[in-house]
């Protein structure tokens, strides 16, 4: 099957030599995809040498494979994965890593402006501050992926940095090891990421993210405020609903509220109200109205573009709130949730009333959520955004 050749690496295979103008961009044999590799490497600025020493020994691993083609889907509730990963046990050693690195995590705020806690919640659901970082060989999954045709626009491009890192020091072809994906490090980052953030926060002339923390923090705090962390203000804050009358269907993300909109509907703060009442704000219900109640601020954003999944996101920031002295949430008692086969029927009844749910999945995402709150809207029922039996039933 003839593939499309990326015009960069076109351009390599003209200057490497007629023989490399054929190597495909994916697939085929693997001994001449890697040499089109390393002719866009070069290309690149890379040194021959150190493009050849970096894909050498590099290998399929099959590993790697069924672990990309196995990824499981995200069914656990909030309160299932937020009890399990914000444990006593990781708030206690984030408490005594915040303490432990006060200083970097000082400078990473004066630098970046973003608070110990958001970058020690990451460290810890990512890592486990350090502990399981992954043991696959860096770059055997990156040369696995990018030569896997299924994402090459993806992982080709972090294989041509994992060989710079080769030459900047900072990657050892045989001994780095990460996860199968190719995340390297403490707050598990990708070689691109590192290249374009790396900063080394203990000097010594390298950005190493396995064994150095501080060179992890301050890395982490320059990536996050990439992706548009607003200095000095929150991210997530509890709050309790009050009784009778309230816009549910004004929940969910993008919902065009601000703060003072919240509390003039009768929203009150656990751990004290933002001072910023002009603040941008949505009502985050992970369970419905009887669930645990968050707003969320424009920062929470930033956890969305770390990782899209809803329920991990609202962990990793409450996890942060928990760290930076917020109270455990009142889980309240919310009404059980549908089982996987009944979330499918249900995404099929709204697909088939116009909703967009996306994929039929039984995953309860965004576009389920806001289709639940137009139907919960149109029967009259409080337009929580979480589905039950007797919804259901309805439709």
């Amino acid at each position: 099957m003839t593939r499309t050749i990326p015009f960069a690496l076109l351009l390599a295979s003209l200057m490497a030599g007629p023989a490399l103008a054929q190597a495909p961009a994916c697939g085929g044999d693997f001994g001449p995809f890697l040499e089109g590799v390393k002719a866009e490497a070069i290309a690149k600025g890379v040194s021959p040498e150190v493009a050849d020493r970096a894909v050498r020994n590099a290998a399929i691993d099959k590993k790697v494979l069924s672990r990309d083609r196995a990824q499981g889907v995200f069914r656990q509730t909030f309160l299932e994965f937020s009890k399990r990963s914000v444990s006593s046990n990781r708030m206690q050693i984030g408490a005594k890593k915040m303490q432990q690195y006060a200083d970097t995590f000082a400078r990473a705020e004066a630098e970046y402006g973003v608070p110990a806690a958001v970058i020690t919640a990451f460290w810890g659901l990512e890592t486990d501050f350090g502990a399981v970082q992954g043991d696959f060989n860096t770059m055997n999954a990156l040369a696995t992926l990018a030569h896997d045709c299924r994402r090459p626009e993806l992982f080709r491009p972090q294989l041509i940095a994992a060989i710079e890192m080769v030459g900047h020091g900072d990657l050892d072809p045989a001994g780095t090891t990460g996860a199968w994906a190719g995340e390297i490090g403490q707050v598990q980052m990708l070689p691109r990421d590192i290249i374009e953030f790396g900063v080394d926060g203990d000097g010594d002339g390298h950005v190493n993210l396995k064994t150095s923390a501080p060179d992890a923090i301050m890395t982490a705090a320059k990536f996050i405020k990439s992706l548009g962390w607003r200095a000095g203000e929150p991210w997530l804050a509890e709050v309790s609903l009050p009784q009778g009358s309230f816009p549910f269907d004004k929940s969910g993300l993008n919902s065009g509220m601000k703060l003072n909109d919240w509390i003039s509907a009768g929203v009150t703060f656990r751990n004290g109200a933002p001072t910023s009442e002009n603040l941008a704000a949505d009502l985050l219900l992970p369970q419905g109205r009887h669930g645990p109640a968050f707003l969320a601020f424009p920062n929470f954003a930033i956890y969305l573009e770390w990782n899209q999944s809803f329920i991990y996101t609202t962990s990793a920031a409450y996890f942060a709130t928990r760290l930076a002295g917020a109270k455990p949430y009142d889980a309240g008692n919310p009404g059980e949730g549908l089982g996987d086969a009944a979330m499918k029927q249900l995404q099929q009844k709204l697909a088939a009333l116009g909703h967009d749910v996306g994929d039929i999945d039984g995953i309860l995402g965004g576009g389920t959520r806001a289709a639940v709150r137009a139907e919960q809207l149109r029967l009259g029922l409080p337009a929580d955004g979480w589905p039950d039996q007797d919804l259901l039933n309805r439709l």
